[in-house]
């Protein structure tokens, strides 16, 4: 029988409960960053050296290999989970298999987990396109995938990627070799990446677009092509504004160059531009545009600057808005990418909201609101009302459909920040009592799916302190 959420409003209090304690309290720049998959695990990077998965099915912690980052862990640390895995891999978005059957692929990686229920995308090669259920896998060397028979065998000219968490770690206070990690829980691996583009010295957020939301692919648009250039792709009838979809991805799902992904650079009314596809599409090919998997965003520092670093390339940018961000945000800064937003108008595909924006409150004792347009590559200072409260160090945030849940400093008090209507509201007071304010972000939602219903929970962990608790929306 599926579950039933009966909750009501003023008629049930929302309740705080307690949680398995964190092995470590929470210090200076210690944080959870969120994996989107279906397993929703938390990344708890805690210190330079020290990082725990939590598994909020199991309601416990395990450590996972030290990060080994060159300056011990404060203001400035970030972190934020991708889409994809490519294993320990750099500077790529995909891996070659080695050869399989219609239900197996023989990799070149070394799989340290059991990946069944995560998922493997087929880039190119036999069954291009096709999003598959991990039925098995052997663990080390060579591993082999198992899954569903297919059509045609795998081989050598299989190109795919493994849809399972892989966390990146800007490191704060350093721009050494070392200073940018990513975890990759396929492999169970810590590998160095770019070094860092500026060494961060107060609160930062790095933040991803990623396809995938929630276990599932998070689609903004859909449709049959009509016609595709080598470096374009057209439905008519398609009625967007001029450049929507500017840094977007759009992806073959079926038909002619099915499993192509390609970033957006530009879009008319009907025709997205493109870098040049490798098969050219036809009127076969299904497509679907989602947030990028290949870019993740780094703010803060106390400084207006905005970068963006590439996974399949492993190099930083410095990024110039048309408009600059209007002061720079400080401690108990925020930074989330809206994808999910419930409102119609959100998601009209013709004038599309959701994906489009990254929200970041300032901080540093200041209630300002800023948005940055990822199409338009421009800020913008958001009116809001009642537009008084302020934050600092020691503010919590988490994300959730169009709303942003925050506890300000200390206090306890909660508030939710509806993003389409841009107002803050009242949410309740943790009565926990908590240690010092802290830099570093340790709140985080999990969402409980059955069927249709979704029972969606705010998790933190108090400032100062080893004590996590959660609680119920209602």
């Amino acid at each position: 029988m599926p579950t039933t959420n009966g909750n009501r409003k003023i008629l049930d209090l929302k309740r705080w409960e307690a949680c398995s304690i964190a092995p470590v309290a929470h210090q200076a720049g210690a944080l959870f960053s969120s994996s989107r998959h279906f397993r929703q695990q938390q990344l708890y990077l805690r210190s330079q050296t020290e990082a725990f998965m939590y598994n909020p099915a199991e309601d416990g912690f395990v450590q996972i290999p030290s990060p080994a980052l060159p300056v011990a862990a404060g203001a400035g640390l970030s972190a934020t989970a991708a889409a994809f895995s490519i294993g320990s891999a750099t500077g790529a978005s995909s891996l070659s298999a080695t050869g399989g059957t219609t239900a197996t692929i023989v990799t070149n990686q070394t799989l340290a987990r059991d990946l069944r229920g995560y998922k493997v995308h087929i880039l190119a090669g036999p069954n291009a396109g096709a999003v598959l259920d991990i039925v098995s896998n052997t663990i080390g060397a060579n591993a082999v995938i198992t899954v569903a028979a297919q059509a045609a065998a795998f081989s050598a000219s299989t190109v795919y990627r493994l849809l399972t968490p892989t966390w990146y770690v800007a490191g704060n206070g350093s721009v050494a070799a070392g200073s940018f990690r990513k975890y990759d829980y396929a492999t169970n691996t810590m590998t160095t990446l770019a070094n860092m583009p500026a060494s961060f010295g107060t609160d930062a957020k790095l933040i991803a677009t990623p396809s995938i939301v929630d276990g599932m692919f998070r689609m903004f648009a859909s449709g049959t092509a009509t016609s595709a250039t080598a470096t374009t792709l057209a439905q008519t009838g398609k009625t967007w504004q001029a450049g929507q979809w500017v840094n977007s991805q759009v992806r073959i799902t079926a038909g002619t160059g099915a499993g192509q992904i390609r970033t957006i650079t530009a879009n008319t009314g009907d025709t997205l531009t493109v870098p040049a596809w490798t098969i050219t599409p036809d009127a076969t090919s299904q497509y679907v545009i989602e947030g990028n998997d290949d870019f993740l965003y780094l703010m803060g520092n106390n400084a207006v600057t905005l970068y963006r670093y590439s996974i399949a390339a492993n190099t930083w940018s410095t990024l110039t808005p048309v408009a600059a961000r209007a002061a720079a945000p400080g401690a108990g800064m925020s930074g989330h990418w809206v994808h999910s937003a419930p409102e119609a108008d959100w998601n009209n595909e013709s004038a599309i909201l959701n994906g489009r924006f990254i929200y970041s409150f300032q901080g540093a004792a200041t209630a300002a609101l800023h948005r940055y347009d990822i199409a338009g590559n421009t800020w913008a200072t958001i009116s809001h009302a009642p537009g008084v409260e302020t934050f600092t160090t020691g503010t919590k945030y988490a994300l959730h459909n169009g709303t942003l849940y925050i506890q300000k400093e200390v206090t306890g008090r909660w508030f939710a920040y509806d993003v389409a209507r841009s107002e803050m509201f009242p949410w309740g007071t943790m009565l926990y009592p908590q240690g010092a304010a802290a830099i570093g972000d340790t709140a985080f939602d999990v969402i409980y799916e059955d069927g249709a219903t979704d029972i969606f929970y705010v998790y933190m962990l108090l400032n100062s302190s080893n004590i996590l608790l959660r609680q119920m929306v209602i």
